[in-house]
């Protein structure tokens, strides 16, 4: 990942020294488990665990020539060491490393992920909670429809990142599980037992059956559990520049004094962070397909898949923790124009009562929905067109007056019915 969106402390995951820090966990905790076993002399590991460090400079040369990351680890512990150095490496294939490393990796990672995105829950219900009984139009098609609260916008995003959490959490156990089944998975060169001593040794779970590599469903499902909680992202910041537009204007990104927003026109105040947020969650959605494609390797394995997740899969859960810390700080100190959101509310001539007055005149007249919705739409569009206000036209029309008196009009022109239920629907998300 470039700078400009690094999370140091989650991208130092998945740095080369760390990499190979991990492979030497891994062989670190083979060792043990061998030695449990009888197999490795106690003496013979603890020379190795108390004398070998990862040298990545001397890895790195080793590679030039071996052409092969792992036998350049590898040979980079045994140069390091004495006759013990038979144990290195015994009876493991590269992947038995490699997997078990990566597993390793995404779950430091993903304790970081999973405090950030609590955080934000915390920060979508401060919001939904402040905003409970707040009017706002609400738009369909980007129109205006009926009036709604603020707070169930917060309170729809608290609800899908709760679905996220829970995906993410489930797809996790997926992802931090070791793999110590040897050349093609069978156990043929390893003892049966190795792998579960070794998966408890480093805190991961193991797979029911694999061959030279992990399934790459595991990532593929991982992968979309990362890829939603990016659109949910992109979909909190769209609204958030929807809801920006100067026509409306009713939220803004706070803007600080000494910030510009065009080289050009100094007036300019725009929701960069919105947008950005956008656009690199364009780039972790772009990557499912290829932790998909990734499944299908030839036979027991091919490497086909080892050069793309070098890229992807770092930059996606980098990005992930860049973006949920992001967004977190726009919301946090999102500016919100209640005084704007009545005005917009008022802007239409009180067109979007429309359906509660015909509903109402529906329960209480003897008249079908086809003319009574008729009727009413040809006096809400003259009140758009003549600028003149729905209410008006309705207290002066004898037809609607035939069934509805003048003090039901106004009482149904009165945006607080909308708030009758939403105690119950945020007790039902669970705020």
């Amino acid at each position: 990942m470039i700078d400009r969106y690094n999370v140091n402390e989650v991208s130092e995951y998945f740095s080369l020294e760390s990499r190979y820090n991990n492979f030497l966990l891994v062989e670190l905790a083979v060792l043990k488990a061998y030695t449990r076993l009888g197999v490795v002399p106690e003496k013979d590991y603890l020379k190795i665990k108390n004398n070998v460090k990862v040298d990545v400079d001397r890895i790195n040369y080793l590679e030039t020539l071996t052409k092969h990351d792992v036998i350049a680890f590898t040979r980079s512990l045994s140069e390091q060491l004495g006759d013990e150095k038979r144990w290195i490496h015994y009876n493991l294939t590269s992947t038995d490393v490699v997997d078990t490393a990566l597993s390793l990796c995404i779950k430091k990672a993903n304790d970081y992920i999973s405090r950030s995105l609590n955080e934000l829950k915390s920060t979508l219900i401060k919001k939904a909670i402040q905003y409970k009984f707040t009017p706002i139009i609400g738009r369909t098609h980007g129109i205006h429809g009926e009036v709604t609260s603020f707070g169930l916008k917060w309170a729809l995003y608290v609800d899908e990142l709760n679905r996220d959490i829970e995906r993410f959490n489930n797809e996790r156990k997926n992802v931090e599980v070791a793999k110590i089944s040897g050349t093609v998975g069978n156990f043929s060169n390893v003892p049966y037992e190795l792998e579960e001593l070794v998966a408890d040794d480093l805190g991961l779970y193991r797979a029911n059956i694999s061959t030279q590599v992990l399934s790459r469903d595991r990532l593929a499902g991982y992968v979309a559990s990362l890829t939603l909680i990016a659109s949910l992202f992109e979909k909190i910041a769209t609204e958030i520049r929807l809801l920006s537009q100067t026509e409306i204007n009713e939220v803004n990104e706070y803007f600080d004094k000494n910030q510009k927003g065009s080289s050009a026109m100094p007036h300019k105040r725009n929701p960069i962070s919105s947008e950005n947020i956008c656009g690199l969650a364009r780039i972790v959605e772009s990557s499912y397909m290829i932790a998909l494609e990734n499944n299908n390797l030839w036979h027991e394995r091919d490497i086909s898949h080892s050069s793309n997740e070098r890229i992807y899969l770092p930059d996606d859960i980098d990005l992930i923790a860049y973006l949920s810390k992001r967004l977190n700080n726009v919301i946090s100190n999102l500016i919100v124009h209640e005084d704007k959101m009545l005005q917009d509310i008022n802007s239409t001539y009180g067109v979007i009562y429309s359906g509660r007055v015909m509903n109402y005149i529906i329960d209480n007249a003897n008249i079908s929905r086809e003319e009574i919705y008729d009727y009413i739409q040809k006096l809400a569009f003259k009140a758009m067109e003549e600028k003149v206000n729905l209410k008006e036209l309705l207290l002066n029309d004898k037809f609607i007056l035939s069934m509805i008196n003048k003090d039901e009009i106004n009482e149904l022109f009165d945006y607080k019915y909308v708030f009758k239920n939403v105690d119950k629907i945020y007790k039902k998300v669970g705020i």
